[in-house]
């Protein structure tokens, strides 16, 4: 391509196309039509400078009005409450539901490593030894130890927050470092396992697991879910370097990047509600059976919210990606 002669055939265009656009308050019929017609000859002009002979200058200038153009020709949309009942309702859930074969096998195999390592620190007692003195053990899972004492330890609404805090970080690690291969989603994923093996192992070896499945299980049932979707989601993700299927690797990580993003603020919100169980009902007075009930509850509600709304939002061609109109604009492509 000779650029000179490239510029020279089109530069008019362009500079009309700057000229509408600043005008774009003011413009007649006849002027937006050609605005249009304009932003479509330029996006043609853009791809072939793309293709063909990329000077930066000149693409600076042609992606820029691209962009202005594009904006003026669909309009901005303003979010609203609608948006946000819509992502609660639809992309959340389709989201979930769509990749619940990578989080459900996350959550089994986890939990069965957690009940592993629990089996082996309580049947050996070297590997308690190891983990620390025999007074610090017993200080830990004695009557009012540590263990007992860890959830009522502060006021509930400032630990309800500590935890949400600490939970949300994680959850948007296991997303994020998902894309790098999901190794270090692996890696976040046997921590949380290799704490909770530990309390499982010490406190059956003090034969008291039932004190701490009654102090696990009212918020943990749902944090643990939350950790496991945003584990299995974050492994998907970096099985689509290796993987992207039909399409190409920038599309699919995009795709998959955008659905996983929605996730994390929808998972925030799932955290701060098992934030909110471990504050204030896991240290409260209530007796065992109904604490875990609560927590039973909160589960079973949020696996049903998932199946039912996810499922249908999927079933009607929802993936948990941002709406068409919402992502970027492809570009055409020179034949």
């Amino acid at each position: 391509m000779d650029l000179d002669v490239f510029v020279t055939s089109h530069g008019a265009d362009w500079d009309r196309l700057e000229t509408l656009l600043h005008r774009k308050r003011s413009l007649t019929g006849a002027e937006a039509d050609e605005l249009v017609a304009l932003y479509q000859r330029t996006t043609t002009h853009l791809s072939l400078l793309l293709s063909s002979a990329p000077d930066p200058a000149l693409t600076s200038r042609l992606t820029s009005l691209v962009a202005r153009a594009r904006s003026t020709v669909t309009g901005a949309r303003k979010a609203s409450w609608r948006d946000t009942a819509g992502f609660f309702t639809t992309a959340f859930p389709a989201a979930v539901y769509r990749l619940r074969h990578w989080w459900i096998p996350t959550a089994i195999l986890s939990t069965a490593v957690a009940a592993l390592l629990g089996w082996w620190i309580a049947a050996h007692p070297e590997v308690q030894a190891a983990i620390g003195a025999p007074d610090d053990l017993r200080s830990m899972t004695r009557p009012g130890g540590e263990y007992e004492t860890y959830y009522s330890s502060h006021p509930a609404a400032s630990f309800a927050a500590q935890v949400w805090t600490n939970n949300a970080q994680a959850v948007a690690m296991c997303l994020v470092l998902g894309a790098f291969v999901g190794l270090p989603v692996l890696w976040i994923l046997f921590e949380n396992m290799l704490n909770l093996g530990v309390g499982i192992g010490l406190m059956s070896s003090a034969g008291r697991l039932d004190t701490f499945l009654g102090l696990i299980l009212p918020h943990g049932l749902l944090e643990l879910t939350a950790v496991f979707i945003a584990a299995g989601i974050g492994l998907r993700l970096g099985w689509t370097l290796i993987d992207p299927g039909p399409r190409t690797r920038r599309t699919a990580l995009a795709e998959e990047g955008r659905s996983a993003l929605g996730v994390a603020i929808g998972l925030a919100a799932v955290l701060f509600i098992s934030g909110a169980l471990e504050g204030f009902v896991t240290p409260s007075g209530l007796p065992t059976w109904a604490r875990i009930g609560i927590g039973i509850t909160a589960e079973a509600a949020f696996l049903l919210y998932v199946y039912v709304l996810g499922g249908r939002a999927v079933r009607a061609g929802a993936t948990g990606d941002v709406e068409l109109a919402d992502r970027e604009a492809v570009l055409p492509t020179a034949a």
